[in-house]
């Protein structure tokens, strides 16, 4: 993972969220033929929530206005005490973003995320992320171990282990760590406070911590998030960005 931290290095894992089906019930077997992780299908997702960045002994508040269009755009607008901060979209061939505190604008492309992160990252990976879906397809390789109330689901990808941990009972994802071999940074994703949205489960509230490592020692990054607003539906959605033309790409 690339020890930089800028505004996009939130993109992957900032504002995740974690919708499922009804629950369906254990079957006999393995623990790996018994996980049945159940994942949202959804065609537009809506959200409003208050996010907390504490990086070292820096700390902002920000409030983020978000939306999603299955396998297609994710679309995020930040404001700082009523001012607007900048906006996100993310699409299949990169990812920009705006600052209008800087009046600055950032373009990446996944193949150069990857690079950076030492993970397969591309559209489909941030929007799981996003959802609480798994970020990674299941493989024949993938080692599944049964707790008393918890399945936990290892994989890899590259130099990247990913630890996966089901709740038994609703067979949702409440915890991701991912931790590279390398240079054993880490990032864990905490979920909480689960509500209902339509039929489905929402956790309104996480907790996002990266551990890594930089010139000045072990650096401490958390991102806190808490949804006042969730929806799910097929009622189309707007997503308006453009780029001023006086601002600079970085």
């Amino acid at each position: 993972m690339n020890n930089r931290i800028h505004l996009w290095f939130f993109i992957f894992p900032v504002l995740l969220a974690s919708c499922s089906k009804k629950t369906v019930p254990l079957t006999g077997g393995s623990p790996k033929e018994s996980l049945a992780i159940e994942e949202i299908d959804f065609e537009y997702f809506h959200g409003k929530a208050r996010m907390v960045l504490k990086d070292g002994n820096k700390e902002r508040e920000v409030k983020a206005n978000i939306r999603v269009r299955k396998d297609s755009v994710i679309w995020m607008n930040f404001t700082v005490i009523g001012v607007q901060g900048g906006r996100v979209l993310i699409n299949k061939d990169s990812i920009t973003v705006i600052s209008n505190v800087d009046k600055e604008y950032y373009v990446f492309d996944y193949t150069e995320l990857s690079k950076r992160f030492n993970f397969d990252v591309n559209y489909q990976v941030i929007q799981s992320a996003f959802l609480g879906n798994l970020l990674i397809s299941r493989k024949e390789e993938d080692n599944v171990e049964q707790k008393s109330a918890t399945f936990l689901l290892r994989q890899s990808s590259g130099s990247v282990d990913v630890l996966n941990y089901i709740s038994a009972s609703t067979m949702k994802i409440q915890k991701v760590e991912m931790k590279e071999n390398n240079t054993h940074n880490t990032l864990t994703i905490n979920y909480g406070n689960f509500q209902p949205v339509g039929n489905k489960a929402f956790p309104y509230n996480g907790t996002i911590t990266l551990l890594y490592k930089s010139a000045a020692g072990l650096l401490n990054t958390t991102i806190i998030f808490e949804y006042n607003k969730a929806e799910v539906g097929d009622k189309e959605l707007k997503f308006p960005f453009n780029i001023p033309k006086k601002y600079d790409r970085r």
